[in-house]
């Protein structure tokens, strides 16, 4: 296997650019599964490539969503914030940015992928893009949630989900209300959806980022991370078996 290679992809949405990042193996002719991955409220950044990097060294081709445009990188929270707000308040219009996405991801040419095998997975912010493009009706075989918020305006709408649901959920999170976890539960089971719930004890907001450095509110647990990639990929392998 090569290194991953990661590029950038432009697109746009109703006229305005915008730019996501595309990770895959050079050496790989064959098509693979397609993950879109929606990053935490800081967007495109570094961190994110490396997720989308190891992910794809699992042989997967990984396109990161742009969901605020290409001229909009957040470098601290309070432009995160500014950033994430509208869409979390607006979620046609945050559907409409995942969906974009999804559509490069299939459509894009330079890294073959299985248009039969198709995900999404994101962290925080992003696990909840990456529901709402479930409860959105798109292909998918899975949606995956790492320390995301699981709330929706629309509740009805899980009965679209046409795949498999994976929660990911830090038990001591302090930013996912406790009352959204039931509320999701009674939500998937209305719909009848293919749907896992995890909780892991003692952590938190962020378990996946190796950068979350704050006591109680957002912290990085190796441990945690690890076991939580490795479900995502049990689900995968599952869903994708030919």
């Amino acid at each position: 296997m090569e290194p991953i290679t990661v590029m950038s992809v432009a697109y746009q949405i109703d006229g305005q650019p915008y730019e996501g990042r595309l990770a895959f193996d050079p050496s790989r002719e064959d098509p693979l599964p397609g993950l879109l991955m929606a990053p935490n409220w800081m967007g495109i950044s570094a961190g994110a490539e490396e997720i989308a990097k190891s992910v794809a060294e699992q042989g997967y081709v990984v396109l990161i969503a742009d969901l605020y445009g290409k001229s909009i990188r957040p470098s601290n929270a309070d432009e995160a914030g500014a950033a994430m707000m509208p869409l979390k308040n607006d979620r046609a219009l945050l559907r409409k940015r995942m969906w974009a996405a999804y559509d490069l991801l299939k459509n894009q040419e330079q890294a073959k992928v299985d248009g039969s095998k198709l995900a999404t997975f994101g962290f925080c912010f992003g696990g909840c893009c990456s529901l709402e493009l479930a409860r959105g009706g798109a292909p998918l075989q899975a949606a995956v949630s790492f320390h995301g918020t699981l709330d929706t305006p629309n509740p009805v709408d899980a009965h679209s989900i046409k795949g498999s649901v994976l929660v990911l959920h830090g038990a001591s999170d302090p930013l996912v209300p406790r009352e959204q976890l039931p509320a999701f539960e009674e939500e998937m089971n209305a719909a009848g959806v293919d749907w896992q719930l995890t909780s892991y004890g003692g952590a938190v907001h962020s378990f996946t980022d190796p950068h979350a450095n704050v006591p109680g509110k957002m912290m990085y647990d190796a441990k945690t991370a690890n076991r939580a990639f490795t479900a995502m990929h049990n689900l995968l392998d599952e869903v994708f078996r030919d």
